[in-house]
Formats: C-alpha cells, sequence, structure tokens
C-alpha cells in the first residue's frame, strides 16, 4: 500500500511526501517537490522491497553525512588544486547537512539547499551562477555514489532524484587587437613592474591566474620545495613544467617570444629571498597579489567585461583563429575533454573549411 501527502511549505511551494507500506517490512518515506518523482519512487521502492534489494541500511542510520564527507576526503587523495574545488563545495555541504544521518537525507533536503546556493550572493555582487551550483551538487553526488558503490552505506544517492539547474552557455569573452594592445601597454606603465610579465605570460601559454602566479625558479624537483608552488620555469629548456593543475595532471608549457624574453630578464635580477617568480611585497613567500593594478590598467585602457581570466579565454580564440584545432587547444590549456574548447570551434571556422577543402582537392578533384 502506497499514499501520497501534499503539503506547502513556507514558500508556497508545494511538497509530496509519499509512503511506502508492505507487510513485513517497515514503512518507507521520502519527500518530493515533484508528484512525478513521488510516484517513480514508489513504483521503485516497492518493486525493490519485493525483490529483496531496498533497504535503509544499519549503516546508513549509524552514519552522519560529515562521516561520510571526512572519510571520502581522507581516501580520495585530492591534490591541492582539487582541495581547492571539491574540498570546497563538500566543506560547504558538510555545514549545511553535516549533522544528519544519511538515513534522514532526502532529495527534498537537498533541493531546499541547492535553492540556497543558487540565490546566494557571491563576492562579485551577483548571484552564483548555475553552473557553479552544479558543480557543488556535483562534488556531494560522487560522495553519495562511493558510499553506494565501495562502502554498502547506502542503497542510493538521494541526488539522483533532484532537478539539476541548467547550467549557462560558456562565456567568451577576448581581447580585439586594438584592446589587446590598450591593455598591454596599460599593463606597462603600471606602477607594480610584476603587472606586465605576469599579463603577458599568462597571454602567451594560456595558463590560469593561480598557475601562474604559483611559478618558481629552478630545476623541477620530486617535490615542489615551496609550499603552494604549483610550476618550474625552465629558461634552460624554454618552458614551464606545471606540477599542480585543475585535473591533477602534469602539464608541459613551452615558453617562446616575449613571454620568453621577459622571463630571462627577470631571471637575471630575481630576488633571493624568494623562489617565485611572481612573489608578494609583504611576504616574499607568498605570490603577489596583483587584483589593484590590474583593475587600474583594465580602467586605464577603457576597456569592460574583462577580467584575468578571460586572458585564458583570448589565448584559446587567437589559438583557434590562428588554425589550432580543438583537440590542440585542449591539450595547451589542460583540458582532459573537448568539451571545455567547443565554445571556440566558431572562431576556427576558416581553419575546417581549409582542412574541408584540401581533402576534396585531393580525394575528389579527378572526380
Amino acid at each position: 500500500m502506497a499514499t501520497i501527502r501534499e503539503r506547502t511549505n513556507k514558500h508556497g511551494k508545494p511538497r509530496y511526501t509519499a509512503e511506502v507500506r508492505l507487510k513485513g517490512y517497515k514503512p518507507q518515506t521520502a519527500t518530493f517537490t515533484r508528484l512525478t518523482d513521488a510516484k517513480k519512487w514508489i513504483q521503485d521502492t516497492e518493486s525493490a522491497i519485493r525483490d529483496g534489494r531496498h533497504f535503509k541500511t544499519s549503516e546508513a542510520k549509524k552514519h552522519t553525512v560529515a562521516e561520510m564527507i571526512e572519510r571520502y576526503l581522507s581516501s580520495a587523495g585530492l591534490t591541492k588544486v582539487q582541495d581547492e574545488h571539491t574540498g570546497l563545495h563538500l566543506r560547504r555541504w558538510n555545514d549545511e547537512i553535516g549533522h544528519m544521518l544519511l538515513a534522514d537525507v532526502t532529495a527534498d533536503t537537498l533541493t531546499l539547499i541547492k535553492d540556497k546556493l543558487l540565490n546566494e550572493t557571491v563576492r562579485t555582487g551577483q548571484k552564483r551562477s548555475p553552473t557553479t551550483t552544479l558543480r557543488y551538487m556535483a562534488s556531494l553526488s560522487k560522495v553519495f555514489n562511493t558510499a553506494v558503490k565501495s562502502w554498502g552505506w547506502l542503497e542510493d544517492s538521494p541526488m539522483r532524484n533532484i532537478e539539476k539547474p541548467k547550467a549557462a552557455k560558456g562565456r567568451v569573452r577576448f581581447l580585439d587587437d586594438d584592446e589587446r594592445e590598450r591593455l598591454a601597454k596599460a599593463c606597462k606603465e603600471s606602477a607594480n613592474p610584476l603587472l606586465y610579465p605576469a599579463f603577458i605570460l599568462a597571454l602567451s601559454t594560456g595558463m590560469r591566474q593561480a598557475e601562474t602566479m604559483n611559478l618558481y625558479w629552478g630545476k623541477a624537483p620530486a617535490n615542489p620545495p615551496l609550499e603552494g608552488a604549483w610550476g618550474v620555469v625552465h629558461l634552460e629548456q624554454d618552458c614551464i613544467i606545471l606540477h599542480q593543475t585543475k585535473n591533477a595532471e602534469k602539464r608541459r608549457i613551452p615558453l617562446t617570444g616575449l613571454a620568453l624574453q621577459l622571463l630571462k630578464d627577470m631571471g637575471k635580477v630575481r630576488r633571493i629571498d624568494s623562489p617565485l617568480i611572481f612573489p608578494s611585497h609583504k611576504d616574499p613567500q607568498k605570490p603577489i597579489d596583483l587584483k589593484q593594478p590590474w583593475l587600474k590598467a583594465i580602467a586605464e585602457a577603457k576597456i569592460t567585461g574583462f577580467t584575468w581570466h578571460d586572458i585564458r579565454h583570448t589565448t584559446a580564440s587567437y589559438l583557434a583563429m590562428n588554425g589550432a584545432s580543438l583537440a590542440e587547444i585542449a591539450e595547451i590549456l589542460g583540458h582532459k575533454t573537448l568539451q571545455m574548447v567547443q565554445r571556440y570551434s566558431h572562431l576556427s571556422d576558416s581553419h575546417v573549411s581549409n582542412v574541408l577543402a584540401s581533402m576534396n582537392a585531393k580525394i575528389l578533384g579527378s572526380v
């Protein structure tokens, strides 16, 4: 026997509490935001109980969300970069529902927090984007799946029944030739002598801001000697080796042109109290914060709607417009899949046309 009770929350939105009662088994209940989800849960639960697959294990009643997250973090072996993303997300979930037993976590509970995340104002003064909220959800979903498949703490993940926010389309903002010249000039004339080489290096390589700021001089040791350092500049090999990246894979980045020359010039007069390429004036063991000089340069160059991360988009866009394939762009930027670089595909239309024209001329020219 199954029942569904409808109620309205304080915001006036409906909630559906489904209950399944079968002889010889404890009643099972769950709450949903959609009636269709409640009906599907009843069908799945009744079928699972009859097949002997449905149970809220004793483990789910013994362990809290906090214990689940702690076990995952202690065994996942996240790199420093991954911890700054996945770890950040999981610590937020821990703050929200860490006290709850796993058996008590429902899709409704998680949906309320999802809505809270979507409506929060972040540092930019705007609401958190759907894409970022999706990342929070994905991080927790991975932990729940591990608890289901590897530990046997749960029968199923409550994240599976949550309606996901629609991710925004990838944003592409890059500098045109005039903007690039104006901004380079403003950076070069900045009172902070590190802004210009940092800008040129980021533009030349497409590295993320954290990757750029956490570079250090010297030959690559087995373990970077400076805590927080992500990569090594090898002037003798004209390259950068990134030890820590967002996808946890080591990456080699060639150095060429102006960026290489600027680093060589900096290497001749490097600071002896810090191995960092861009050390802070206040604490040379930490990377410099270029936010204020950067914002001033942006204003002086009269450029709008452009962030430091958009330098990376600019590099990718220039690569696409100069004939680089999406696979090549993904390799340079350090993306594991082509999905993240599809946003630049329209910029390489001429390259695709040339490739197609070449194939037609060679294969079909004599037909």
